[in-house]
């Protein structure tokens, strides 16, 4: 089941995120990020949070959501409730929304919760519409990148053994240490791969 889970940062409703809005089968807000539902045209299937960040009229709008109330004194972000709640309803496949700009923490914590997810064998991407992440761990990854589109390898950890394909600049079984900016601003030229034998990184690329 593919799933979009709506987070409270920055969004840029473009026609790539809409299209990915159409194939969600499981719509959670989480908490404040349901001010996204409506610039997709989205009606929520659950909203999730301590809601102490919504405001009172966006709760007086959706007054019969089904809602999953937490604790403002918690030991899990909003945006990890809702991915888990998502998950517990069969989602293999996620779409994290508005999950750039807003507080950097959240933002960091955004793309470690998405590692973590990967290594649990769930699809993951993040995105506010226009910047679009996914964590790549063992084996890899394939993304079909338009030609032109400006992308970056960031190591989380020691990537070993990278190969990467589909780029003006080409990884050939190389080991990119924790640190390196040698994948920074690559260019797709097709189809982008990227294998690695250990390590988990993030790839990074701006669609319009």
């Amino acid at each position: 089941m593919r799933a979009l889970v709506l987070l409270a940062g920055p969004l840029r409703p473009s026609p790539r995120l809409r299209q990915e809005a159409a194939r969600a089968e499981l719509v959670v807000a989480a908490d404040r990020g349901l001010v996204h539902a409506e610039a997709l045209g989205l009606r929520p299937d659950l909203w999730v949070g301590d809601f102490d960040s919504s405001p009172e009229d966006l709760r007086a709008r959706y007054p019969d959501l089904p809602r999953e109330v937490h604790p403002r004194d918690k030991d899990a972000t909003d945006a990890e409730l809702a991915v888990r709640a998502a998950i517990r309803r069969g989602a293999r496949a996620l779409t994290l929304v508005g999950a750039f700009g807003g507080e950097a923490d959240h933002v960091l914590a955004h793309h470690a919760l998405a590692l973590g997810l990967a290594e649990e064998g769930i699809e993951v991407a993040l995105t506010d519409g226009v910047r679009w992440a996914w964590p790549v761990v063992p084996p890899g990854i394939r993304l079909d990148l338009p030609p032109g589109t400006p992308f970056s390898l960031i190591p989380f950890a020691p990537l070993e053994g990278v190969r990467l394909e589909g780029g003006r600049w080409r990884l050939g079984g190389e080991d990119l240490p924790l640190g390196t900016t040698r994948a920074t601003r690559n260019v797709a030229v097709g189809p982008v791969r990227v294998e690695l034998a250990a390590g988990r990184g993030v790839l990074v690329a701006r669609l319009a």
